[in-house]
């Protein structure tokens, strides 16, 4: 029975290691969450704040621009006229397509082509529907080979 009492020690005695190092283990893969799980706040943080900064930039940007854009700093001068030259872009774009807007007008009641006149027989092109352009039919696609 010696042997059968000294297998059974040794197993308990293993157990309890097993038992012991899974607790450490426990403990360190505890403590590793708890620092990965800091460090992934603090990220959001900074990612957050830098933000933050960027957004500040920009109102100073734009703030120097309105106050300073007829008579900027040397430093800044090139793109204070960059930002001139680009609004100016954008403010002929926008014209350039209200002209093109209007361009297809009627010339009688001044509706855009294709959308119904506003009062019967106002455009003199107009068809029934008061269309002044004609529709385009599309051609029928046959399914039969």
């Amino acid at each position: 029975m010696a042997n059968y009492e000294e297998l059974k020690k040794k197993a308990k005695d293993a157990l309890e290691t097993i038992a012991d190092v899974s607790a450490e283990a426990y403990k360190l893969a505890e403590e590793k969450a708890r620092i990965l799980a800091k460090k992934a706040k603090l990220n959001a943080e900074i990612t957050r704040e830098k933000a933050a900064i960027r957004r500040l930039k920009s109102e100073i940007g734009s703030k120097y621009y309105e106050l300073h854009k007829d008579d900027p700093e040397e430093a800044l001068k090139e793109n204070c006229e960059s930002i001139t030259d680009a609004l100016a872009s954008i403010g002929a774009k926008k014209r350039e397509i209200e002209e093109l807007k209007t361009s297809g007008s009627c010339c009688e009641c001044d509706d855009e082509c294709c959308e119904p006149a506003a009062e019967e027989g106002c455009c003199a092109s107009a068809d029934e529907e008061g269309c002044c352009k004609p529709e385009v039919e599309e051609d029928a696609v046959s399914t039969d080979e």
